[in-house]
C-alpha cells in the first residue's frame, strides 16, 4: 500500500518512483520525449522496444527473404500462439483463446452465434455503459435474429456504476445472451464478473464480456468464474500497437456448439483443400474468418511478453497504488476548482483509469496536448481520461498530470481554444 499520510509535493512523487519494483520496465518501452506525460494507455499503448525489432525482422528476414515460405515458418500458427499467452494474462486455456480481426468483428462473430444456439429466447441484455459500437452490433444481431428478437439496454443511474442489480433482475428465461463491458470504457467501473456470470447461468442465459479496458490492466480469471464468451482489443494495455487485432475467448465446452457466423476458409476445417462446401475447423480455429495480418500480430509478442514477465498481480498492485494517488492530488489540486470525480472511489470496483468531469472538459483537453505536453483523452459530454498503465507509467507522470491540469484551469488557459470537436478525441 502506500505510505500515509500521502505527501502532495513532487519529492514524494519521486519516493514513490523509487519503492516501484516495476520501474525498470519503463525502460522497454520507446519514450521518445521524457517531458511527455502520456495517459493515454487505455487507449493505445506505448511502443515496446522489442516491438520494433519484430518488425525489423518480420520485414526485412521474413518477408523479405522468405516471401511466401514464412507461412510455413511459423506466421500461419501466430494466431493460436499469441492467444496462448494472452490466455495467461486472462485466467483462460491456451486453446480457448485465439487473435483475429477487430473487436467489433468477433463481437459480432460470439453474439450472433450465441444467440443462433440460444433458440426459443429472444432478449439481448445490455447496459448503456457499454461502449457505443457493442450496441450498435447487439441491436444488428438482434435484427439478424429474427422480428421478435430484441436489445434491452438497462441504465445506469448516475452513468458511472454499472446497474448490476438491475441486469441481475432483468435477466429471465427469455434472454437469450448478456453482454457486458468489464471496465466501463468512460467511467472505469469494473462488474462483478463471477456474480453476473453465476446469474447469468442460473437463467439459462450465455454471457459474452467485452475485455478490452480490462485485459492487461486487471487480473482476469474466465475459467474459475466459468465465463462463456470474450473478446478484446489488443492496442491498449497489451500494447500491440495502432490497430492490431482482437482476441476471441470461447470457453472449451462451447465451442463444438456454436458456429461461426462469418464462415471464411481460414475456418474451414481444411483451408487449402479448397472445397467448395464449408466444414467448420475444430476447437477455437473454426472462429478464425480470414488470413491472419502478420504486420500487425508480430509486434503484439513484445507486449505479451512485458506484461507475463511483470504478473498481472504486481501490475494490478501498482494500477490500484497510482489511481489511488490519482485521486488523492485530486482532492489537493482539481477538486477545489470544481473537477469531479467520475469513477468508483473503491479502487476494487474500477480499472485502471480514472475520469473527471468538467464542463470544459474538451477545451482543458486542447489545453492540455499544445501547451503542457499531457496526453489524456476527451469523451462527451466532459470527461477527461486519464490512464495508469504501470509498465510504462511513472508516478512522477501522474504528479505532472495533475499540476499541469491544475495550472490550464487556475489560469484560465483553456478559453483560447474552440468548442468544436477534433476528428478523433
Amino acid at each position: 500500500m502506500l505510505p500515509t499520510p500521502f505527501d502532495p509535493t513532487e519529492r514524494f512523487a519521486y519516493h514513490l518512483d523509487a519503492q516501484d519494483e516495476l520501474a525498470p520496465f519503463r525502460q522497454q518501452f520507446v519514450i521518445d520525449d521524457p517531458d511527455l506525460v502520456y495517459l493515454l494507455g487505455n487507449s493505445l499503448g506505448r511502443l515496446p522496444v522489442a516491438a520494433a525489432s519484430h518488425i525489423h525482422q518480420l520485414v526485412h528476414e521474413q518477408w523479405g527473404k522468405r516471401l511466401i515460405r514464412g507461412w510455413n515458418e511459423g506466421w500461419f500458427t501466430q494466431p493460436n500462439e499469441l492467444g496462448a499467452k494472452i490466455a495467461r494474462l486472462i485466467g483462460a486455456q491456451p486453446d480457448e483463446v485465439i487473435v483475429a480481426d477487430s473487436t467489433s468483428v468477433n463481437l459480432f462473430k460470439l453474439a450472433l452465434a450465441a444467440v443462433q444456439a440460444q433458440r426459443g429466447r429472444t432478449t439481448i441484455l445490455t447496459d448503456d455503459l457499454n461502449f457505443p459500437s457493442d450496441l450498435y452490433i447487439l441491436n444488428s444481431v438482434a435484427h439478424l435474429g429474427g422480428p421478435d428478437h430484441r436489445l434491452q439496454i438497462i441504465r445506469s443511474e448516475d452513468e458511472i456504476v454499472g446497474p448490476a442489480e438491475q441486469i441481475a433482475a432483468a435477466l429471465n428465461e427469455q434472454t437469450a445472451l448478456l453482454s457486458l463491458s468489464a471496465t466501463v470504457f468512460k467511467s472505469s467501473y469494473t462488474y462483478d464478473m463471477a456474480a453476473l456470470t453465476a446469474q447469468a447461468h442460473e437463467q439459462g442465459a450465455l454471457l459474452l464480456w467485452d475485455l478490452s479496458h480490462a485485459a492487461g490492466s486487471i487480473p482476469l480469471e474466465l475459467n474459475s468464474i466459468g465465463a462463456d464468451l470474450a473478446v478484446g482489443c489488443t492496442y491498449k494495455y497489451l500494447c500491440g500497437g495502432p490497430g492490431s487485432p482482437a482476441f476471441i475467448y470461447v470457453r472449451r465446452e462451447l465451442q463444438e456448439k456454436l458456429n461461426n457466423p462469418i464462415s471464411g476458409w481460414i475456418g474451414q476445417n481444411n483451408p487449402f483443400a479448397f472445397g467448395l462446401h464449408y466444414e467448420p475447423a475444430s476447437g477455437i480455429q473454426r472462429f478464425l474468418t480470414g488470413t491472419p495480418t502478420m504486420l500487425s500480430l508480430i509486434p503484439l509478442a513484445a507486449g505479451l511478453d512485458l506484461l507475463l514477465e511483470a504478473g498481472m498481480d504486481r501490475v494490478r498492485a501498482k494500477s490500484v497504488q497510482q489511481t489511488e494517488y490519482l485521486i488523492y492530488l485530486w482532492r489537493q489540486f482539481l477538486e477545489p476548482l470544481g473537477v469531479t470525480l467520475k469513477s468508483p472511489l473503491n479502487p476494487a470496483w474500477r480499472g485502471s483509469h480514472i475520469a473527471f468531469g468538467h464542463p470544459e472538459g474538451l477545451r482543458i483537453s486542447l489545453a492540455l496536448k499544445e501547451l503542457m505536453n499531457v496526453l489524456p483523452d476527451f469523451r462527451q459530454p466532459d470527461n477527461l481520461r486519464f490512464a495508469a498503465a504501470p509498465l510504462f507509467n511513472s508516478y512522477h507522470d501522474i504528479y505532472q498530470a495533475v499540476i499541469r491540469l491544475h495550472n490550464v484551469i487556475d489560469q484560465g488557459l483553456y478559453r483560447q481554444y474552440p468548442t468544436e470537436l477534433p476528428a478523433v478525441t
